[in-house]
Formats: structure tokens, C-alpha cells, sequence
């Protein structure tokens, strides 16, 4: 017996606005919505490092950060 499948349409849509990839001994921070650059803008310092578009951040920020970005409501997976 097969399995049912599910339509696509069933799946509610999620905007994710921020993307966080674990790299061992840093965490890249890459923002995909303007909502996320604009915040990651006025809320990180000017001085932060960069790798690409993506936000270079060490593991003892990394879980603030999130929060921050949670807590202005944007979609951080």
C-alpha cells in the first residue's frame, strides 16, 4: 500500500529570512530577506567581518544574535 502523498499546496509557505550554517569554529550568518540585511545593518557593528554576504560570527554570539533575530520577528532556520 502506498503511502498518501501530500500536495504542495497543503505545506503552508514559510519565508525564511535568515540562514545560520554551523562551520566548526564560526557561524556564517546569511541573510535572504531585505527585512534581515536591514536589521543585521542597524544592529551589527560596522567592524563585524563579512565572508561573501554573509555574516561572520563566533559561537559565544551566536545564540544572541538568533534571539535578536527572533525577537524582531524574523524566520532564522
Amino acid at each position: 500500500m502506498r503511502s498518501p502523498q501530500r500536495s504542495a499546496a497543503a505545506e503552508p509557505q514559510v519565508q525564511v529570512d535568515v540562514y545560520v550554517e554551523n562551520h566548526g569554529s564560526i557561524f556564517l550568518v546569511r541573510p535572504v530577506s531585505n527585512s534581515a540585511c536591514d536589521w543585521l545593518t542597524e544592529n551589527v557593528s560596522e567592524e563585524s567581518q563579512y565572508f561573501g554576504n554573509a555574516l561572520v560570527v563566533e559561537h559565544r554570539y551566536i545564540e544572541a544574535l538568533i534571539h535578536g533575530l527572533q525577537e524582531a520577528g524574523l524566520i532564522v532556520r
